[in-house]
């Protein structure tokens, strides 16, 4: 299923896409409004309910896709997770992590998937970062490689928008990565059974229509099951938290390029959607 939160008539609800409608899931996902977040966490109970579920029915193109999952307890992404990323983030002067590197994006940067984003007056060196998601379904710790694909409940496309001097300016990375809608995620959560290998994908980036960034997921120096294990050793995962994957070469700052006002990135994974948002500037919002 291709799971969504959406809009229309002023009321967001929670649906799944099925060609180009979205069939209304409220009647269906009783007991979780519009939250993504229960719906997961409910989600092996509900899914009987959720595939059998027909009407009603909305266009596509009448609805407003919102962020799929908007009050996840954790938003965690890994850094320089693609080979070819470490190495120009290292002629940069980063060092290449020896373990895995993570950071914490606040849930309050989370926006939707053809939202605008917003150029803050207190950074000019905002950028772009395609990634793929991961969004947790079962409640885990300790949890083993074996075991890691099914914790997995879906994947999505999203964009880990960096304010860079931000960045910069601690090593935890927070600050410059949890700008107010620096999170664009969409345009919904494919679930894991519909994607039966994430490492065999391509995740693109492309700015004003000029591809920028390109990769296979099957080039993530740690894989998702990896990350899974790493992150359960110290922490319990929870049903809706999210995780970005890495991002791969040629983000912006290796060739000096930082977004501007009217600049649109649209980032695609095969079989999970893309998302487009305009950069626009503070003032605007």
């Amino acid at each position: 299923m291709k799971l969504v939160r959406f809009s229309v008539d002023g009321r967001t609800r929670l649906g799944k896409v099925a060609g180009d409608t979205v069939v209304d899931l409220t009647d269906a996902a009783e007991g979780c409004g519009a939250s993504m977040r229960l719906l997961i966490a409910a989600l092996p109970r509900l899914r009987p309910a959720l595939e059998a579920a027909a009407a009603p029915v909305h266009a596509l193109a009448d609805v407003v896709l919102e962020a799929p999952i908007d009050d996840p307890q954790k938003f965690l992404a890994i850094g320089m997770n693609y080979k070819a990323h470490a190495e120009e983030a290292e002629r940069g002067g980063i060092p290449v992590p020896k373990t895995q590197l993570w950071f914490n994006k606040q849930v309050s940067c989370i926006t939707g998937p053809f939202s605008p984003v917003v150029l803050p007056h207190a950074s000019d060196k905002v950028d772009y970062e395609a990634e793929m998601g991961v969004v947790i379904g079962t409640r885990c710790r300790h949890v083993s490689r074996q075991d890691a694909p099914g914790v997995i409940a879906g994947y999505f496309v999203g964009n880990d928008v960096s304010a860079r001097d931000w960045q910069f300016r601690s090593p935890t990375f927070t600050l410059g990565k949890s700008f107010d809608t620096h999170g664009p995620i969409g345009p919904w959560i494919t679930t894991a059974d519909e994607v039966p290998d994430p490492h065999a994908l391509t995740l693109t980036l492309s700015l004003n229509g000029e591809e920028r960034q390109r990769t296979s997921t099957g080039d993530m120096i740690y894989d998702i099951y990896e990350q899974v294990v790493y992150l359960s050793t110290v922490m319990t995962l929870e049903p809706g938290d999210i995780i970005l994957t890495g991002t791969p070469a040629n983000v912006g700052i290796a060739t000096d390029t930082f977004m501007r006002p009217g600049d649109v990135v649209r980032v695609e994974v095969t079989g999970l959607g893309a998302i487009e948002n305009t950069f626009v500037p503070e003032s605007a919002t």
